[in-house]
């Protein structure tokens, strides 16, 4: 974590029309000095909008924004976008066509109203500084059209770190590239933003990319967030069903407690007391739950007696990811390794270690 605070949100609130629900609702977040940190969530749930509230695109109705110990918005003031410390990376480069690589980079630093002006040495040595720490060096001449879009995304990482801002929000910037170029891209954005120090946000629809990149996750729904916390607590540990769901695509399987182990169409498992998404409670005290079981989580042995069919399987390279079938109809998806190869149609008995499954449900009372 770094030392000092970089931004804090506190109770932001944004609403478009008094007919929808709020885009944004009673946020609070704190982003230390140099630590990056993901916005992730679903198609909708106001994860851009609170990244524009940052950036000043977007005025929020209630709550308070400080920036590098400055506030930037509250009920009685509001810095525009060009008056905040702040460098920008959208989804679609948003890169002048008629200008170079260079004069792309230089925008930035040559149209600063009230922070640093540069001399034009200076502003020659941050883009050289800047094009290298990308490694676009030799194509400072090239105009955009002559990029591809991993080249161009870069070009505009380039330019929201020239002027060394306070903090950089970037919306979404690998989803048009191509999966190859997209793996890549986002381990050099990380190294980049660490190497430099920077602050960033980072929004993402892509559970892997917001927990391979980020210090911290926010996982968005509805405008509020579900639970903030490092990538390992988050996927580990997650809060809530939806958190469980969207970030770990885990199954879940209705479950009573019998006395020995929480009863399942596909077999009884136990779970270390405690382990709820609902809080903590004693199995005795829970009727009926969801049990989560990672997909990663669940093993398979292949058993002529059992209940779960393989209806289909993929092969991933490193691992098979099946799709099962209980006799009710439940669906369930499982990842094994290469070593493992089930024929589809196969039947398989279903295990999982006890401290790989989270129980998530309602929390009443057994009947007398």
């Amino acid at each position: 974590m770094g030392q000092s605070v970089i931004l804090q949100l506190e109770n932001i609130s944004k609403q478009f029309s008094p007919n929808l629900p709020p885009a944004v609702s009673s946020v609070s977040l704190t982003l230390h000095q140099g630590d990056i940190l993901g916005l992730l969530g679903p198609s909708g749930c106001g994860k851009t909008t609170l990244l524009r509230l940052i950036a000043g695109f977007e005025r929020p109705q209630a709550g308070i924004i400080t920036l590098a110990e400055q506030i930037v918005a509250d009920s009685r003031r509001w810095l525009p976008p060009e008056r905040r410390d702040v460098g920008m990376v959208f989804q679609d480069y948003a890169l002048f066509p008629h200008l170079t690589v260079a004069s792309n980079v230089a925008f930035g630093l040559k149209n600063r109203r009230r922070f640093r002006r540069y001399s034009p040495k200076q502003v020659n040595h941050q883009v050289e500084q800047a094009i290298a720490l990308v490694g676009l060096q030799g194509l400072e001449n090239r105009y955009p059209h002559e990029l591809s879009g991993g080249q161009q995304q870069r070009v505009a990482l380039a330019r929201a770190i020239a002027p060394q801002p306070a903090l950089i929000l970037l919306d979404e910037p690998l989803s048009n590239l191509d999966v190859q170029v997209r793996l890549r891209l986002r381990q050099e954005v990380r190294h980049i933003l660490k190497q430099t120090g920077t602050s960033a946000i980072f929004v993402t629809h892509d559970q892997e990319e917001a927990l391979s990149i980020c210090d911290r996750v926010a996982v968005i729904r509805h405008g509020k967030i579900e639970q903030l916390d490092t990538p390992e607590m988050i996927y580990q540990e997650p809060a809530s069903r939806f958190v469980a769901e969207f970030v770990t695509q885990a199954n879940f399987l209705p479950a009573h407690w019998n006395g020995q182990g929480w009863e399942t169409e596909v077999g009884c498992f136990r779970v270390q007391a405690g382990e709820t998404g609902n809080g903590k409670a004693e199995p005795s005290s829970i009727s009926l739950v969801e049990l989560m079981i990672r997909q990663e989580d669940i093993q398979l042995e292949p058993d002529e007696a059992g209940e779960v069919v393989v209806r289909d399987r993929q092969f991933l390279g490193r691992e098979y990811r099946y799709s099962l079938v209980g006799s009710s109809g439940l669906e369930l998806q499982a990842r094994t390794t290469v070593e493992q190869s089930l024929p589809i149609g196969s039947r398989v008995r279903l295990s999982i270690a006890s401290t790989a499954s989270k129980i998530f449900g309602s929390c009443c009372s057994d009947p007398a």
